[in-house]
């Protein structure tokens, strides 16, 4: 962005926002990264909206100096898709954080973008409703930017990723109009979908300012265990055939030997050092008990060591807690180091033999890595614990994260299960499309054609 136009540019946003528009270095510099390992890049400027007029607005003096837009949730993704690599402006969605509509009959919230899923779901426990927002990617991100990397995490395995809990958005586009897709009915066959087409769109077609987003009823009954293994390729194997046998899953997660050492030191607790999964099992308190005894019946046929139940949601919480707490837990294990998450996902039935080659795979490299995932829909991760600023070592790690994704595309399986593209896997999405990215150019070009919309991010520049 040249100076004249960022004058230009800063001025109007300026005018427009007050105190919500800023130049400041440690405002800009808390928005040049997410928890990847990319380089930061700081953005121009960041602005603060409170309204979709105001998006439109900051979108229309943009659009029409050509100027970037960098939307920003709550910076918690890891592929680099907030960082400003061209410059412009961070839109900051942070306080358009209202909840603005939760209906208790069918089953449907409407937020601003900026609400988290933690203060949704707080905010219906307040309301002493019986419903909650399911999908849990582990950090506390934001709704908006949930829906716009089509994020999931460990209760994709049973309520499905925000690909199958956004029912409608309201966005702001690249030349900023604001458009409304979906709806609140649970079915449509109304024109294209284009509330499906911005989910997952990372930020390139538009800026997500409102969502409407499916609940679901409280389960009457909760239960969790522990369950550890002799081996990785016996844990996955008691995966395949709990999912096999149709047990409904809330949740199902492998964390391998590595990964159950640090989380034990991160977290304080004492399980034992072997690859484990982590059930958790929904449903009346009859449906979970012979849920539960099925799946451990299944486990102890795979030579698993004894169940640890969590009955007690403190007990649960603190459990989960350490699940989602995976990845600090991994960077503790080499202090000052940086994370490289891979992020494929495979057909189940070839889940065992894709995590059987990543880990002879990892028998390469002496930079420190761990695997864990949430298996029980073929998704899995391999961290890389890697010197800041070590050229050699991500290299390295890019190779082995390559094989893991050529391994995927192999089997039917895709480069991200849910993390997206944004900076890190360009050449990947390119390698699994093909004459696909064309058509994805194609969209991009008829909707942001001077590609201001986060440029450099899914699509190259």
């Amino acid at each position: 962005m040249n100076k004249p136009v960022a004058a230009v540019v800063n001025t109007a946003l300026q005018n427009l926002l007050g105190e919500r528009f800023t130049t400041v270095d440690a405002v800009r510099q808390q928005h040049a990264r997410d928890a990847s390992h990319h380089l930061p890049h700081s953005p121009q400027a960041v602005a603060f909206p409170h309204s979709n007029d105001e998006v439109c607005q900051i979108v229309r003096l943009c659009a029409d100096q050509r100027v970037p837009v960098v939307p920003f949730g709550t910076g918690t993704a890891v592929e680099g898709g907030i960082v400003a690599t061209h410059g412009g402006i961070c839109v900051d969605l942070s306080q358009m954080n209202a909840i603005l509509r939760v209906d208790n009959a069918d089953m449907d919230a409407t937020v601003q973008a900026g609400v988290t899923r933690k203060q949704l779901n707080k905010h219906l426990d307040d309301l002493d409703s019986q419903l909650h927002f399911p999908v849990d990617p582990g950090a506390d991100a934001s709704l908006g930017g949930m829906a716009a990397t089509r994020a999931s995490g460990s209760a994709a395995v049973g309520y499905g990723t925000m690909r199958e809990n956004v029912l409608g958005l309201t966005a702001v586009l690249p030349d900023g109009r604001l458009v409304r897709s979906g709806g609140r009915a649970r079915k449509s066959a109304a024109g294209y979908d284009l509330t499906h087409l911005l989910v997952g769109s990372e930020g390139t077609l538009g800026i997500l300012c409102e969502v409407i987003v499916k609940l679901v009823k409280k389960p009457q009954a909760v239960a969790a265990a522990v369950c550890p293994f002799s081996s990785i390729d016996a844990a996955v194997a008691a995966v395949q055939d709990v999912m096999s046998h149709g047990i409904p899953m809330a949740r199902i997660e492998l964390l391998d030997e590595i990964q159950m050492a640090a989380v034990n030191t991160y977290s304080q607790l004492d399980y034992e050092i072997a690859p484990t999964l982590f059930f958790e099992f929904h449903g009346s308190a009859t449906a979970v008990d012979e849920h539960a005894q099925a799946a451990e019946h299944i486990a102890q046929c795979h030579g698993a060591h004894q169940f640890r139940w969590a009955t007690e949601r403190a007990a649960r919480d603190r459990l989960w807690q350490a699940r989602h707490d995976a990845y600090y837990a991994s960077l503790a294990l080499r202090p000052g180091s940086v994370g490289y998450v891979t992020d494929v996902c495979v057909p189940i039935s070839q889940l065992a033999s894709c995590i059987a080659r990543a880990k002879e795979a990892l028998k390469q490299t002496t930079i420190p890595a761990s695997l864990f995932g949430h298996v029980g829909d073929g998704n899995f991760h391999v961290v890389f614990l890697i010197e800041p600023g070590n050229a050699t070592e991500l290299e390295e790690v890019r190779q082995l994260g390559q094989l893991f994704v050529e391994d995927a595309l192999a089997v039917g399986g895709t480069c991200s299960g849910e993390h997206g593209i944004g900076l890190g896997k360009i050449d990947a999405l390119e390698q699994e499309l093909g004459q696909g990215i064309e058509v994805m150019r194609a969209i991009k070009r008829a909707l942001d054609p001077h590609n201001i919309m986060n440029p450099g991010k899914v699509l190259r520049s």
